[in-house]
């Protein structure tokens, strides 16, 4: 755990991991500076320019506006970001950084993912393969998470062109999948993420019922007691 960081670091090198722990830490001090001086920041539900503010929050700012969420949508995404560039710096191959369950991958091999979603059947039962990089995946989830979330879904998953804004992507589809039509629900969730410019991929899971559309990676089964896969998880504690 770094400040109110909590996840997971994955790379060849020993140094970039060194990398980014500092990073996530000097930006989660930024941020929380920023936030004392800009309360309206952290509350916000819908987005805000962040012009005077450290880099963290600008890129909170451009990537909640581009999905129409709060800024605070973002940051799990963005801290992870901050953190990949750091280790690609410090000359790692691998570097995978997920913070609070949305995750920044860059990997010159295939790294597997699985899903969180609490209590649903499918939960850390499925997952997916990543094998194109420089990639963003967040899940966001209206049952099983501590993230405000509008929506119903047991969870949506969005892949996009980097962690912060796959973050706010989620939230934005999570947002809008709910009520009695399943279906229809998965189907707007999906189309809301892909209307969204970066995002190349979306998977929703909603009362049983699969939505998924654009650039998928793979949907494979995980098993959770094999020591040899390497696999992380995705999905908001």
């Amino acid at each position: 755990m770094i400040g109110e960081s909590q996840g997971t670091i994955i790379s060849d090198r020993e140094e970039a991991v060194q990398r980014a722990i500092e990073v996530i830490r000097y930006q989660n001090g930024e941020l929380r500076f920023y936030i004392r001086e800009f309360k309206e920041f952290q509350f916000a539900l819908d987005p805000l320019e962040a012009s005077g503010g450290p880099r963290v929050a600008k890129l909170m700012a451009e990537h909640s506006k581009a999905a129409g969420v709060g800024p605070m949508a973002a940051v799990a995404g963005v801290l992870a970001d901050l953190a990949v560039e750091e280790m690609l710096k410090a000359g790692a191959s691998v570097a995978v950084v997920e913070n609070g369950g949305e995750a920044a991958f860059t990997s010159d091999r295939p790294v597997n993912i699985a899903l969180q979603a609490g209590d649903a059947p499918l939960s850390k039962r499925i997952g997916f393969k990543l094998e194109e990089f420089p990639v963003g995946v967040a899940t966001s989830s209206g049952l099983f998470s501590h993230a405000l979330s509008f929506g119903e879904a047991e969870a949506v998953t969005v892949f996009a062109e980097s962690a912060g804004l796959s973050d706010a992507a989620a939230t934005a589809v999570g947002n809008v999948v709910k009520g009695d039509d399943e279906q229809y629900a998965s189907r707007l969730g999906v189309d809301t993420g892909l209307s969204i410019k970066g995002v190349r991929g979306v998977f929703v899971l909603y009362r049983g019922a699969v939505g998924m559309g654009g650039r998928m990676p793979s949907i494979i089964g995980v098993d959770p007691g094999d020591p040899n896969e390497l696999s992380i998880d995705i999905g908001r504690r």
